[in-house]
């Protein structure tokens, strides 16, 4: 769920700003948060009570009667149970608030990036995205949770031992506060090694991300091409990177640390000094003193941990930055206002100019056609003619740089985005399938509330039965990461499947029977014929024996439709079409 917030914006100095925005998803447990900050209020609570314990010692070590050492021991064991009731509050409560809050900003994170359009994909490595919802979302845990503790809990202790030290002897204490303007140099220094070696862990962990993920899903390559050495090579570059980058980021820590405790040290050493002045030391005993020195010196833990949270904090912020920047992006623009259930399946481009936002070449340029009622319209040319911009034009995956696109006669924006793509099936040449089962990747999405007899009937259609009754538990078979466990040819018959039973008003057929046998693709091509009877349908098409039925064919070339008309028209032309037919079936 997405909250609301103020957007970052370039080159401003955003640390409190990203803060206080992560800390609203944070506020949404303050039940929870006020809980954890009641558990830490008690573990510091338990510091100065421990501290003055020196003192009480002292005293029953003068008179160490039997009511005295029982008092003593009890006093012990009961501030320890204190200490153990405040840890198991502040901890337990505040992980509560941690990990919900990284559910929740995975979540919208996840959620967002269905909404962005096309162009983001674009511009940005699948690695890098997936780092951010794994890498990127864990580090702001930190920043969350264990800064939020460290803080909380070091913080409070921090302050009552101050408390108890000044009520002690305000002289002294006065002592520990000359060593503060020096350590705020350490922090503040630190702080911009910190900012920019994590946003350096953050870019390589991505390269990492999108290596391995290459690697992976494109092993048959890999291992087919000889590339071990080369991915060796490029892993080990990026693992190393990283390395390099968390070294430098660690060195930061361990250096400002070490550095802060020093001075924590010389004020302690200061004070013993100091103390022995009668004029300074004033009426304390030697248990008060005892316990003062007690407080001072257990002040070195909590400010050590204090110290640590910087380092924390700036991960965090630096991780938090760039998840709010991809929360930042601008959704696909949905601002129709029509809906339409079923449409005619009229579509007409109107000298429609497109140019992807990296590139000042126009992909097409000046793109006019009409797509009736229930015509089949096929596209071909060369690769990277311009015919899968089109397609891409058709569902609005990208706007039109000049001229529009209709739908029975309006232009796109015009519709709601949902209900446009409703209007549209589509069967691509790359199969996407899900680690689920046959049934659900055929009644996928907004098909899923299609009755089983609705699925195997669209399986049939498809020719899929003829597999999926062969298999262990038929329709209801996981088929693996992809559909890794079917072949190329069965996994394109699911997606024909899965287009057959949306029985949308548009089609679109992108190389739809390449991965089929010569037999397969006789049947499939006789079930989309008549199911593609009374649809507009678009083909996109190498193998130009499949669509020589289609009632117009248009060659793309170069952004351009060059020439449109029937197979025998465009036969009789003589030109490019002609050119491409001969080409094709020259050796037959």
């Amino acid at each position: 769920m997405s909250l609301p917030h103020e957007k970052l914006k370039a080159g401003q100095d955003n640390d409190w700003l990203i803060y206080r925005r992560l800390l609203r998803y944070v506020m949404k447990y303050k039940f929870q948060f006020l809980l954890s900050i009641i558990g830490f209020g008690i573990f510091a609570a338990s510091a100065p009570l421990l501290a003055h314990m020196m003192k009480v010692i002292a005293d029953v070590f003068n008179n160490p009667t039997l009511e005295n050492r029982v008092m003593l021991v009890g006093a012990v064991v009961g501030i320890f149970v204190l200490r153990g009731l405040g840890t198991f509050l502040g901890t337990y409560y505040i992980s509560i608030v941690g990990r919900s809050t990284i559910h929740d900003l995975r979540t919208a994170l996840f959620n967002h990036l269905l909404l962005l359009p096309n162009s983001y994909y674009d511009r940005n490595s699948r690695g890098h995205v997936i780092s951010k919802m794994s890498y990127d979302v864990e580090q702001i845990y930190g920043a969350s949770t264990k800064a939020i503790t460290s803080l909380a809990q070091e913080g409070l202790t921090v302050l009552s031992l101050l408390g108890y030290m000044f009520y002690t002897n305000w002289k002294l204490t006065l002592i520990f506060f000359a060593v503060t303007p020096f350590v705020g140099i350490v922090v503040s220094k630190a702080n911009g090694y910190f900012k920019k070696y994590s946003r350096r862990i953050q870019q390589t962990m991505g390269d990492v991300t999108q290596i391995a993920g290459e690697s992976i899903n494109g092993y048959k390559e890999v291992k087919i091409f000889g590339g071990y050495e080369y991915e060796e090579a490029r892993f080990e570059k990026a693992s190393w990177q990283n390395c390099v980058q968390s070294v430098k980021y660690t060195r930061v820590n361990a250096v400002s640390v070490p550095v802060m405790q020093l001075a924590v040290a010389m004020s302690i050493s200061v004070i013993v000094w100091v103390a022995m002045m009668p004029s300074i030391r004033g009426s304390m005993d030697i248990g008060l003193f005892l316990s003062f020195m007690a407080a001072a010196s257990t002040l070195a833990k909590p400010m050590r941990t204090l110290a640590d949270i910087n380092s924390l904090v700036q991960r965090g912020i630096t991780a938090a930055e760039s998840v709010f920047s991809v929360l930042d992006e601008d959704p696909e623009t949905d601002d129709g206002k029509v809906s339409v259930e079923r449409s005619a399946g009229d579509i007409a481009f109107k000298n429609v100019t497109f140019r992807y936002e990296s590139s000042e070449k126009d992909v097409l340029s000046q793109v006019s056609f009409d797509g009736t009622q229930g015509k089949t319209i096929a596209l071909v040319g060369k690769s990277g003619s311009g015919k899968s911009t089109i397609i891409s034009l058709l569902g609005r995956f990208y706007e039109p740089v000049e001229g529009e696109v209709l739908l029975d006669g309006l232009p796109l924006q015009q519709y709601k985005l949902r209900d446009l793509r409703n209007q549209i099936a589509m069967v691509s040449q790359n199969v996407t399938l899900f680690n689920d089962t046959i049934f659900n990747n055929i009644a996928y999405g907004s098909l899923k509330h299609k009755t089983r007899d609705e699925v195997l009937a669209a399986a049939k259609a498809a020719h899929a039965l003829e597999f999926i009754d062969t298999l262990p538990n038929g329709i209801d078979t996981m088929i693996g990461d992809n559909g890794v466990m079917l072949s190329g040819g069965q996994r394109q018959r699911l997606a024909i499947a899965r287009a057959i039973l949306k029985n949308a008003p548009i089609l679109i057929l992108d190389e739809a029977t390449s991965a089929l046998d010569t037999e397969s693709e006789r049947y499939i091509q006789d079930a989309l014929e008549k199911f593609m009877v009374g649809r507009t349908t678009f083909v996109v098409a190498h193998r130009l024996s499949t669509i020589e039925k289609a009632d117009m064919i248009m060659v793309v070339h170069e952004g351009k439709i060059m020439e449109q008309g029937s197979h025998q028209a465009l036969l009789a032309q003589g030109g490019m079409y002609k050119t491409l037919h001969s080409m094709q079936f020259s050796g037959m």
